[in-house]
């Protein structure tokens, strides 16, 4: 890698983007952040501007982008402030870039992503949503604008670690036979039927190994987190679903692995620590300091390893089903999930209510071929306008 790196930073305040700028200022000499991007969070995005000086900060919310903008012009800052969803696929596509960090949760993390993508740029996908919504476009994105993709959720940064650089040719052909996805199990990794109908918010959100933000860290609580993975992994490494297999590893040291036709398995092992994976695809194919600590194995002791419950946690299974069914069924889960999970938060919504209203919502929405965007746009705004259907007739 030579040169400084011109990287755009989608969703810069939320968790991701957070670790994303730690690994940037431990390297202010081979990457700089050339955008930063908030929905309306003014305060954080303000004192990374003030850090960073990027060229542009991007807000969603327009008097939000004006109050950003009279507070940077307060401390003599140059950054240009821009507003609206149109904003984040500029700062996405601009020629300036060399890399994007795809970091926006949700769905409206879609758009800037395969802007990126169509752009030709180095893309850090950490948005899974770009991939179980559109995954089949936005492969041929990626295809087509010669952009280089590199996942960031840990799991499939490991798997990428222990694939051979030729895995796009084939699974078959560099003799990988399984993919085994690994997953702490949540917070509730133990719990009786009984204690998920009782699960709260607040217990919800603690998640035992890792830091992130709400949305994921309800999504792990009920293994949709893994679901989506699993849908992910479909796209990113061409492998069947037959040949995705999720194992429950509480310790979460071992990412994920990959099983060989030999009987080989390779594994990715590291203390749970996002930078780890944000660090090795900022400098890929070199490899750079994280700031994460070395894993100490003798602490660590033992690591555990269990077949996940897809009765307790039915939301894995509906992800498999999603993926076997193609087309737009998963943009209808992922949908789906997205009210659940915002109506569980706000208190709307059991937890063990979160996967019926995504397999009621499954039921109930058209599915067709994704062959254009609009495609899953609308399987995506039909999906919510049912699931907040569902929801209402549960009040």
């Amino acid at each position: 890698m030579t040169g400084i790196q011109n990287i755009t930073v989608l969703g810069s305040t939320g968790t991701i983007g957070v670790h994303t700028l730690d690994v940037i200022a431990r390297h202010p000499d081979r990457f700089r952040a050339f955008a930063l991007t908030a929905n309306a969070r003014i305060e954080p995005l303000l004192d990374q501007c003030r850090q960073f000086q990027p060229n542009y900060a991007v807000v969603l919310d327009a008097d939000a982008a004006e109050v950003l903008r009279q507070q940077l012009r307060a401390l003599g800052l140059l950054t240009e402030v821009l507003c609206g969803p149109a904003a984040l696929e500029q700062v996405a596509a601009a020629p300036e870039v060399d890399a994007v960090m795809a970091a926006i949760v949700g769905a409206a993390g879609l758009k800037p992503a395969l802007a990126a993508a169509r752009a030709g740029k180095r893309v850090l996908l950490a948005n899974k949503e770009t991939l179980v919504m559109s995954g089949g476009l936005f492969m041929e994105a990626v295809r087509a604008g010669g952009a280089t993709l590199l996942p960031i959720d840990s799991e499939h940064n490991a798997i990428f670690q222990v694939l051979p650089t030729r895995f796009n040719q084939g699974l078959a052909h560099v003799g990988v036979s399984r993919i085994l996805l690994t997953a702490s199990g949540g917070p509730f990794r133990q719990a009786t039927p009984d204690a998920l109908a009782a699960v709260t918010p607040q217990q919800a959100l603690n998640h035992p190994n890792w830091v992130m933000g709400p949305k994921i860290s309800i999504d792990s609580a009920t293994l949709m987190n893994k679901g989506l993975e699993v849908i992910e992994a479909y796209w990113l490494f061409g492998a069947s679903p037959d040949q995705i297999e999720v194992v429950i590893h509480p310790q979460s040291v071992i990412h994920s692995m990959v099983e060989y036709v030999d009987g080989s398995v390779l594994a990715q092992l590291g203390n749970p620590d996002m930078r780890t994976p944000i660090a090795y695809a900022l400098s890929y194919p070199e490899r750079i300091s994280s700031g994460v600590g070395p894993l100490d194995l003798f602490k660590i002791a033992r690591l555990d390893f269990e077949a996940p419950d897809t009765t307790r946690f039915p939301c894995l299974a509906l992800a498999f089903d999603a993926l076997h069914r193609g087309g737009t069924a998963p943009a209808v889960l992922n949908a789906a999930n997205e009210v659940a999970v915002a109506a569980f938060l706000q208190g709307k919504l059991r937890f063990n209510d979160i996967p019926r209203m995504v397999e009621a919502t499954l039921e109930r929405v058209s599915l067709v071929e994704a062959t254009v965007l609009s495609d899953v746009i609308e399987a995506d705004e039909s999906a919510r306008m049912i699931a907040l259907d569902w929801l209402a007739t549960r009040a």
